[in-house]
């Protein structure tokens, strides 16, 4: 399953450019998916604490408005967003927050800081469900 279009930040090349460059993939079906983004810090971290946050690029651009409206924070970019997350609990820097999903939070041991990061609340992203095309049958005629 990979996402390839978001209601908000657009198409996601980098998947599009996967897809395209190989002919051993076919469409199986696609879903359109809510997606909620938030702030993740360490426990006892507030908002007013954070000075970096590292996200994926495409959260980051879902999350524009909020980014600008907190210019003291500096935003860095990483390969994805659960990564992020993981990044900020190893890091065990109160000064470092991640922009994730909210299930994240629990799994990496960390504190939602602030939800509905995204700049609209009806953010949704289209993904598809990929298989590797089936190889023809040895001997088969093609006609």
């Amino acid at each position: 399953m990979i996402p390839v279009h978001n209601a908000i930040a657009g198409p996601v090349d980098a998947a599009l450019d996967a897809i395209g460059s190989t002919t051993q993939l076919e469409e199986v079906k696609d879903y359109m998916l809510p997606v909620q983004l938030a702030l993740l810090g360490l426990p006892d971290s507030s908002v007013s604490q954070i000075r970096e946050v590292l996200s994926h690029e495409m959260a980051l651009k879902q999350c524009k408005l909020w980014c600008s409206a907190h210019p003291q924070i500096r935003v860095v970019e990483a390969y994805d967003t659960a990564g992020a997350a993981r990044m900020v609990a190893l890091r065990r820097d109160h000064q470092a927050a991640a922009i994730a999903a909210p299930w994240a939070a629990a799994h990496y041991g960390l504190m939602i800081l602030e939800e509905g990061l995204q700049d609209r609340s009806d953010n949704l992203t289209r993904f598809l469900l990929l298989r590797r095309k089936p190889f023809a049958r040895l001997g088969a005629s093609s006609s």
